[in-house]
């Protein structure tokens, strides 16, 4: 039954939440809920449709609640919700570390940043901390800098700084590190059996990184570290959250002391398992401090059973009010420092060129052959994976569309491995044969390392058409093949604009 008190506890129990909803105005529900203490509410793409709406939509929210945390997962790169009709305006993470300059990764921050503040949000689910040490990782990839610590660690604490200096809040993730994981954690429990040694040497330098520079909140991960807890995954383990990252350094800690999200507690890494109300109980007596939740469940009915699990935990004496009253606090100070900083934008030049230098400059160009930019137009084989669901599949990504507006009459095709398991590998292949005609075929993979299927297609059409383009959008791993070969290290729509410049000659790359 609906618990209807209004006392501090109840207060406190809405004040840790970080609820979505649907619809891209203000829900009469959650207006009401704001009005009784709710500190928090999460944006995602369906709640977007243009900066101007989106500004409405959050002055609106704040009207209702001055210091309000307006949270989004704005990564840039693949996994984009402002621009997610279209594909981001910035690459992403990976494309940012092949280049290895920290000041441009401060100033694509600093920049995305006051884009965000712009439109109202001031607290950015980002950077992603992740030392991609598994390349077959199937969540991270091109999300993570890299896989070397010392780089990520560079430039993990040069977004932190460029985003908070827009007025952003950073909220590093996802701790203590997803980098080297084969499961999504939207799907089951990933298990990571790095010893304590590599854990400290790998995955928390880039967290220790985003601490000193400041982070304003860390995401945790629904991971099993069994060095670390047997039992619990990091987002419910009092070990990972209360002890690795709160405890002080003399103690084996990173000694932070701000705020503590939550990455989706309706992912079925907690859900299968624990619940949703069981899971929100957990990670708070773990030490959390703010529960992400609406990506899927976006209605009051999950916002009232979360509110009523955490009270009725209170009085069962399962999770102490003190507690509960420590989290309601630190969502209160970083809501205050998000409203001290409402102006930090404005002090902000512009700079709507950043993230199409930044793609340029992170392009690896070889040319296996004599090349020659095509004088009309080409046919782009789209070769396309399932995505994941931080990616989502609503973002456009390659570069047929830039190919278009560049060579007008271009065609396309997309190929997955559906088509290649229900008519076979050679008729895929003489689809695109056949559906290029005398046409320069431009390949665009994502991942071929981790996707045989796309493989196998990629080397038999090289091998038909040797003057092939291929364009590496994911994690380049495998060794580069065609007569042109280039390697976006993402698959943002600057990406894709900065590969179609070198394929008709208007670009070099690297």
């Amino acid at each position: 039954m609906t618990m209807l008190t209004t006392d501090t506890v109840t207060r406190d129990a809405l004040g840790v939440l970080q609820p979505g909803f649907t619809g891209v105005t203000a829900p009469d529900w959650l207006l009401r809920r704001l009005d009784e203490g709710l500190g928090s509410v999460a944006l995602f793409a369906r709640n977007i449709e243009s900066p101007e709406q989106l500004a409405a939509l959050t002055a609106r929210l704040r009207d209702r609640s001055p210091r309000l945390i307006v949270a989004a997962d704005e990564e840039g790169g693949d996994v984009t919700r402002l621009e997610s009709r279209t594909g981001s305006s910035f690459p992403g993470n990976h494309a940012l570390g092949a280049v290895d300059d920290p000041e441009l990764t401060r100033a694509v921050a600093r920049e995305l940043g006051r884009r965000l503040r712009e439109c109202g949000v001031n607290l950015n689910w980002a950077p992603s901390a992740d030392v991609n040490s598994n390349p077959d990782n199937p969540v991270i990839g091109v999300r993570s800098f890299g896989s070397d610590p010392e780089l990520v660690a560079r430039h993990t604490a040069a977004y932190v700084e460029g985003l908070q200096q827009a007025g952003v809040a950073a909220c590093t993730k996802h701790f203590p590190g997803h980098g080297d994981t084969a499961v999504d954690s939207h799907h089951d429990l990933p298990r990571i059996d790095a010893d304590l040694n590599t854990l400290y040497a790998r995955e928390l330098v880039p967290f220790r990184a985003a601490l000193a520079a400041g982070t304003k909140a860390v995401m945790s991960a629904h991971i099993l570290l069994p060095a670390v807890d047997r039992a619990l995954p990091a987002t419910l383990s009092p070990a990972a959250l209360n002890g690795l990252l709160r405890a002080p350094e003399s103690l084996g800690g990173l000694g932070y002391q701000g705020l503590i999200a939550t990455d989706a507690v309706e992912m079925r890494a907690i859900t299968a398992t624990y619940g949703i109300e069981r899971g929100t109980v957990l990670a708070l007596a773990a030490g959390a401090d703010a529960i992400c939740v609406g990506g899927n469940l976006a209605d009051e009915a999950t916002v009232l059973r979360l509110r009523d699990a955490l009270v009725r935990a209170v009085h069962s004496g399962e999770l102490p009010e003190e507690r509960l009253a420590d989290a309601a606090a630190r969502v209160r100070a970083l809501g205050e420092w998000v409203g001290s900083r409402s102006g930090a934008a404005e002090g902000i030049a512009s700079d709507p060129g950043i993230g199409l230098a930044a793609a340029r400059r992170a392009l690896r160009v070889t040319r296996l052959a004599p090349y020659r930019a095509p004088e009309g137009p080409v046919y782009t084989a789209a070769f396309t994976p399932v995505a994941n669901i931080a990616v989502g599949d609503e973002t456009p990504w390659g570069v047929a569309a830039e190919l278009r507006r560049l060579l007008p009459g271009t065609g396309t095709g997309t190929y997955r491995e559906s088509d290649a398991a229900a008519h076979g590998l050679p008729a895929l292949v003489a689809n695109v044969l056949r559906s290029a005609s005398d046409r320069r075929i431009v390949i665009v993979v994502r991942d071929v390392h981790r996707h045989r299927w796309m493989a196998d297609a990629l080397a038999c059409l090289v091998a038909a058409r040797p003057d092939s383009v291929v364009v590496e959008m994911g994690v380049p791993q495998a060794p580069p093949t065609g007569a042109l070969h280039i390697a976006t290290h993402g698959a943002a729509r600057v990406c894709g604009r900065a590969a179609a410049e070198v394929i008709v000659g208007n670009g070099a790359g690297r």
